[in-house]
């Protein structure tokens, strides 16, 4: 691996880690936002909703549009974009600008998966080796983007996260401008005489799963840190209720890469689908028991929905490749990110109602039945991949 990709994969990775944190900040604030605007868990999820689907909605055009302009481009405009936005956040003092800005930072942020994923396969040439750098990077970003925003807004103010990620973002916007250089060559691609054609049912039947487990994630990412501060009272108790949200929910993030792992090496032995398969059926009962449990239980259970909940990432990656030409791949990735993200991203207002009206266990145990229509993309998708 030469400087360039080094550079490259290094300015990806922390923008990877950067787009995770950005988007996990306010779940991890909904305690410090109640009292602040005096607001219910019903219109907080939907704040969250709207965030996620923009988030979901702009990597459509985000694929379309890389194959124009470049990843290079598409990764300035969502560094300075996010960097500029996180930081109009100092200035919120109104439920309306909170809208607008969650927003227009979710729909910024959409901008990443596609314009990195896509940058790194065009300029690194051990690829698999460049994912999982990235994917690594991710996973990082996942485990500490709840407890970073818990203590730093419990140190100094609930706008402080969103600062600090907007000061890095800046950063690196700027690092793009000077290290990695406009590109004129051909793309990077090991497997041009392996994919002559796009596996449209097949690739239907994934956008299937990637949906159902994008509004199960989008459900209980975001209100796993308030399930937390409530029913981990006698747990640490010299921790406020936000710091130990922020933590197990970090901690069920941390064991995520552990998932990934797991997975990226099952993807290479067994049959994609099948393995797919067995995490979404080995996911509803976690997700019941976390609905059901309190205490050192709760946080026992939510560790095995970290690890079995992603190995499926590495092996969804790797499967769009697989049923998308290489032309569309761009294409591909966002139209899944989009479905995942943004559709997916509906469950957080449909979560808010069901804490609101119910409570917030309700939540993960409806995430759990929610996991039945993944089962059946599965069995439907086995049978359009050859192994």
């Amino acid at each position: 691996m030469n400087t360039n990709e080094k550079i490259i994969l290094s300015i990806t990775g922390l923008s990877h880690l950067a787009v995770h944190v950005i988007m996990l900040i306010f779940p991890a604030l909904f305690i410090v936002l109640q009292s602040e605007f005096d607001l219910g868990m019903d219109q907080l999820g939907l704040m969250a909703s709207i965030s996620a689907f923009m988030f979901g909605v702009g990597a459509i055009p985000a694929g379309y549009f890389e194959s124009k302009y470049g990843g290079r481009s598409l990764l300035l405009i969502y560094l300075f974009g996010t960097g500029l936005f996180s930081l109009c956040m100092f200035w919120v003092n109104s439920i309306f600008m909170l809208y607008v800005f969650l927003g227009f930072i979710g729909l910024l942020s959409s901008i990443y998966h596609p314009a990195g994923l896509t940058l790194i396969s065009r300029r690194v040439k051990h690829l698999s080796k460049g994912m999982a750098y990235h994917g690594i990077a991710g996973s990082v970003g996942l485990a500490i983007g709840p407890l970073f925003a818990s203590i730093i807004s419990e140190s100094f103010f609930w706008q402080m996260p969103y600062m600090v990620m907007g000061i890095l973002n800046t950063m690196l916007g700027l690092l793009v401008l000077i290290k990695i250089p406009i590109s004129k060559s051909n793309p990077i691609d090991e497997n041009l005489d392996e994919h002559p054609g796009t596996n449209k049912k097949g690739l239907l039947y994934y956008y299937g799963f990637s949906m159902t487990m994008g509004f199960v994630f989008g459900g209980f990412a975001t209100f796993m840190p308030t399930h937390f501060s409530q029913h981990t009272q006698e747990l640490l108790p010299f921790l406020s209720p936000v710091i130990k949200g922020g933590l197990f929910t970090s901690l069920v993030f941390t064991v995520g890469a552990l998932g990934q792992i797991i997975g990226g090496h099952a993807g290479s032995r067994f049959p994609k689908p099948t393995i797919l398969m067995w995490v979404a059926i080995l996911n509803i009962p976690v997700l019941f028991l976390m609905g059901l449990t309190t205490g050192y239980t709760l946080i026992f259970v939510s560790l095995f929905l970290g690890i079995i909940y992603f190995v499926s990432q590495p092996i969804g990656n790797a499967l769009v490749a697989d049923l998308t030409h290489h032309g569309h791949r761009g294409l591909g990735y966002g139209i899944s990110f989009f479905l995942s993200f943004g559709i997916g991203g509906v469950s957080a207002a449909f979560g808010g109602w069901l804490a609101e009206t119910i409570n917030i266990s309700s939540v993960f145990i409806v995430m759990g039945f929610a996991l039945f229509p993944a089962v059946y993309f599965t069995i439907k998708l086995s049978k359009k991949v050859n192994p």
